[in-house]
């Protein structure tokens, strides 16, 4: 891994230990913004699973537990190309728990200062992406599984070749021994 791309991951990651530490352990905090995001999603978390936690409070630390260990991965490079993909998934709540701009009770002030976090968390869900998209200068799976499959079939073609020239050889072989003598 090069240093730029250890020290962009270490960078990207970093909002996502902190406030993920920061959220697990006090997740009271943001249990009054999130309750409203929380509720709605409560009907479709229990169709998931009837005995998946729908308590705000915990809720916020899952997510929060999330953010902290996958972000830690993401920051010591281990598999970092899933852990942006789980740190983007954990993005879309947080941001539409703690940042909404639409809410037109805030005065504007507080309308504008969301915008500018909601921003900045897409940013960061575009930093993640890119990050998941990442395949470090190396081939993509795609493209190594039809290189892959190319070399396969490659490989039976010449393999096919080879008997067929060999069966050749055994009958003309035996059709060479039936007419000696002996």
């Amino acid at each position: 891994m090069t240093p730029v791309r250890s020290l962009a991951r270490a960078m990207l990651s970093g909002i996502f230990v902190v406030s993920g530490y920061r959220n697990l352990r006090a997740p009271e905090r943001l249990a009054q913004k999130a309750a409203p995001v929380t509720e709605r999603a409560t009907p479709l978390l229990k169709k998931v699973h009837p005995n998946f936690p729908t308590e705000t409070e915990q809720l916020i630390r899952m997510n929060a537990a999330v953010q902290l260990g996958v972000g830690l991965m993401l920051a010591t490079g281990r598999l970092t190309r899933p852990a942006a993909l789980v740190l983007a998934g954990t993005l879309v709540p947080t941001t539409l728990a703690g940042h909404p701009f639409w809410n037109q009770d805030d005065e504007q002030s507080l309308r504008d200062a969301n915008k500018v976090h909601f921003l900045k968390n897409v940013g960061l869900l575009g930093g993640l992406l890119l990050a998941a998209a990442d395949t470090e200068g190396k081939p993509g799976l795609r493209w190594r599984t039809g290189h892959r499959i190319g070399h396969s079939r490659r490989s039976v073609e010449r393999a096919v070749r080879t008997a067929k020239r060999e069966a050749r050889i055994a009958v003309r072989s035996a059709a060479t021994a039936r007419r000696l003598p002996g």
